[in-house]
């Protein structure tokens, strides 16, 4: 139900966003005598915080076809190296031969696309050969695929972790800190010759125990079922995952945007004066941004559910007690990796 009222209240929006969006264009139409006052300005910049306001944000594109290398501008495409209905293992290739250092960004997925790590990939494009996982939105992958849980997940590192070989730099950000750990951790238990040159953890939820966050807090003082009745929703008609069980991404930017709401109503004031000024360079900034941060996707319910309980509830990996398919995973099996991990927090970052 609670999808099925999410996209009743899009389409009873759409021609209140049309309307926004008709005033817009035209009040910022350069041919148009009013637009250069403040009166048309006005217009339409609330037309344009109104539109967006009621929008829905598709998945951004990465845009990146060219970097730098010494003194060369080297074109880059963007290819799909290997793929599972869940994700699709995304190749920055660079034209010519360039003997540089593998890696693999693990992107979260807790909402967002790896398009948020954008930034990341354009900065190491120079001297690295890149690869990102790109997860796909639940809502979109039928459920003729069956169920992905953490478990999928892991497998899914494994798979790609195996295809791109041992001579591979892998770094995980956030949130596939755990499910990163134990998939190298297995392979280095196999046989450790298998095992990626490093592993890089950027701000994971390795501990929860450890200096917790309110989403910590609230992970850890509500049962599974609370959670399963509160915010695992169902796909309705029109999508192709109709009928899967998932945790929204609507409902995950609500959790997003109240945890510091008085922050984004202020930036999104500050736009719309932005606008009224004719301010275009911070405008665009601001449209950047917000095209990125409000475009979110859905997880499967299992997946967020196991994730909640193995992660956040019983603490498995640190109490050593973690396992995927019954293999326990033992971290202390990596010997050959050589390891950073480094804690995040507002603002800071400490290593």
């Amino acid at each position: 139900m609670l999808y099925h009222l999410y996209d009743f209240q899009h389409a009873l929006l759409a021609p209140l966003r049309l309307t926004a969006e008709a005033l817009q264009q035209t009040f910022s139409n350069p041919f148009l005598p009013v637009s250069y006052t403040r009166l048309g300005r006005t217009i339409a910049a609330g037309s344009e915080v109104l539109e967006r306001a009621t929008r829905r944000y598709g998945k951004p594109e990465f845009g990146l076809t060219a970097t730098r290398i010494g003194n060369e501008r080297v074109p880059v495409h963007l290819a799909v190296a290997d793929s599972t209905p869940f994700c699709d293992l995304l190749h920055f290739r660079r034209e010519g031969t360039h003997a540089d250092p593998k890696v693999l960004l693990v992107a979260p997925m807790s909402g967002h696309y790896a398009t948020l790590l954008r930034g990341t990939v354009k900065g190491l494009l120079p001297d690295h050969d890149v690869y990102i996982t790109d997860w796909a939105n639940a809502a979109m992958v039928p459920r003729a695929f069956g169920r992905f849980d953490l478990d999928d997940y892991i497998d899914t590192v494994l798979r790609f972790l195996e295809r791109l070989g041992p001579d591979l730099h892998v770094v995980a950000v956030c949130q596939p800190s755990p499910a990163v750990l134990a998939a190298v951790a297995l392979l280095a238990e196999a046989d450790p010759r298998t095992a990626p040159r490093s592993m890089t953890l950027m701000g994971g939820p390795v501990d929860t125990r450890v200096n917790p966050t309110k989403l910590n807090r609230h992970a850890a003082t509500r049962p599974l079922e609370w959670f399963d009745r509160n915010v695992i929703a169902t796909v309705p008609m029109g999508y192709p995952g109709f009928m899967r069980r998932v945790y929204p991404g609507f409902l995950q930017l609500s959790g997003f945007m109240s945890l510091n709401l008085d922050r984004h109503v202020g930036s999104v004031m500050r736009h719309y004066h932005h606008l009224v000024r004719g301010d275009g360079d911070n405008a665009a900034q601001h449209r950047a941004f917000y095209d990125e941060y409000l475009a979110v996707m859905d997880l499967t319910a299992e997946f967020f559910l196991q994730t909640l309980k193995t992660v956040f509830q019983d603490h498995a990996l640190p109490e050593g007690t973690m396992a995927s398919r019954g293999r326990k995973v033992e971290p202390r099996a990596i010997s050959t990796t050589a390891l950073m991990t480094i804690e995040g927090e507002i603002g800071r970052a400490h290593v």
